[in-house]
């Protein structure tokens, strides 16, 4: 049977079967969620050639790591975890992340709501403005259901109004967090006159929204005294508006919910619960952290953030141990055409290349024993649509045919490149295999 788990293209929503292959048998299967069981029978080895490569790999040992890192991390703090699920847009995963006590899962879009709704996430922050009629419609529908918890943030008495007139008119109650944005950055009230409108918008509206929290992303901002100040500012604006009375629709009556205070991206998620943990404003509150990149880790951008985690917070230095890198790319040496350069079958359409090229880190002749780590000179000097320029050295022991396991910076553009994603254990087999839902 044609292996097919490193399908990356075709039609593909959330709820239609992208375009199969008649000849890749399997295809069907995965795209209805083989369960990791059955995946498990299959008995497939990365080093025995199993999979079709390139190929997007996940450890299942260390997204363990992670996962179980993450939340000791929060308890620590006695906050609450909402990762961010665009990262991966993978259910699977995000039922990891529930299952192993994240609070709920923060999403960018409205698709991506619907998307995790119907794989069974039933709370999102939706960080993010909900802008247009359909958008608002799809929301609108997922809020028939009462066991959902939905809010998405609003930063303008424009987008207020709209909301407002348009979740009247269906006759509900939108969940709604105050926005605030640093100057310079992306979205986010900016000042006290822009606040007041938006405030004032919230009050034309006492039937349809409600004002459930406070939200920020500090990730905008890269000085960490600037980034404190935020934080600090979002803190006193929370306790002004708990003082105000305005947070009274959700912490009233039957249906009362705890109000929210939210941020942190990948980077700053330890400053972010020092300067939110404390919070009291005399009402129930939940501090509630979104970092997205932690599951999966990298060996770029985050690998660097969390180096300066681990160097500046007292909690992440007291657990002794950090996050580790779980994704990885396999793909093979096809060619080698001079002195000095091999040609990988990789390219743009595999790995991310905005925030550094993938790392080559692992090297595997099929039939030797195991994979042996590459040599410190071997690295990528730029990639094509699917081809990767890999620089060596006259004399190295590197053959066409031999696989190369590579390390990636920002997971987020890796992932949304994968339809199936092979899931392994430590001896490279495949335990389980994710779908995603870009």
């Amino acid at each position: 049977m044609t292996n097919v788990i490193n399908y990356h293209g075709g039609y593909h929503s959330d709820y239609q079967n992208p375009v199969i292959d008649p000849l890749n048998k399997g295809l069907g299967a995965f795209e209805q969620g083989l369960p990791a069981a059955e995946v498990k029978a299959r008995n497939w080895n990365l080093l025995r050639e199993d999979l079709s490569l390139p190929a997007a790999v996940l450890s299942d040992e260390r997204m363990t790591h992670n996962l179980q890192w993450m939340q000791q991390f929060v308890a620590e703090y006695g906050v609450k975890l909402a990762p961010h699920g665009k990262t991966t847009m993978a259910p699977k995963l995000f039922a990891r992340q529930l299952a192993g006590g994240a609070w709920g899962i923060t999403l960018a879009t409205a698709h991506q709501t619907r998307v995790a709704y119907r794989h069974g996430v039933r709370r999102v922050i939706m960080a993010n403005q909900l802008v247009g009629k359909q958008n608002m419609a799809l929301i609108s529908d997922l809020l028939a259901d009462p066991s959902f918890e939905f809010c998405c943030l609003v930063d303008s008495a424009d987008g207020v109004d709209q909301l407002g007139a348009f979740f009247q008119a269906r006759k509900q109650k939108l969940h709604v967090l105050l926005e605030l944005g640093p100057d310079g950055g992306r979205t986010g009230i900016r000042n006290p006159q822009q606040q007041a409108a938006v405030l004032a918008a919230l009050a034309r509206w006492p039937e349809s929204i409600v004002l459930a929290g406070v939200e920020v992303y500090e990730g905008v901002l890269k000085e960490e005294a600037d980034i404190r100040a935020f934080l600090q500012h979002a803190v006193a604006c929370t306790k002004q508006l708990a003082k105000d009375g305005r947070f009274a629709a959700r912490t009233g009556g039957s249906a009362a919910r705890p109000v929210i205070l939210t941020g942190a991206g990948s980077a700053w998620y330890d400053v972010v619960a020092e300067e939110f943990a404390k919070t009291e404003i005399g009402l129930p509150l939940d501090v509630v952290l979104r970092p997205g990149c932690y599951l999966t880790h990298d060996v770029g951008i985050y690998r660097a953030a969390q180096a300066q985690i681990q160097t500046r917070n007292p909690i992440a230095r007291k657990m002794r141990t950090e996050l580790q890198p779980a994704l990885q790319l396999w793909a093979y040496v096809q060619s080698i055409p001079e002195t000095g350069k091999a040609i990988i079958a990789l390219g743009k359409r595999d790995a991310a290349f905005d925030a550094g090229l993938p790392s080559p880190a692992l090297h595997y002749r099929p039939g030797s024993p195991a994979p042996a780590a590459t040599p410190a000179h071997w690295q990528l000097t730029g990639m094509m649509d699917q081809h990767a320029y890999l620089q060596i050295a006259e004399g190295d022991d590197i053959k066409v045919g031999d696989m190369i396991g590579f390390d990636i910076s920002h997971p987020c553009l890796t992932f949304d490149k994968w339809r199936q994603i092979a899931v392994l254990d430590a001896q490279h087999q495949v335990v389980d295999v994710i779908q995603t839902f870009f």
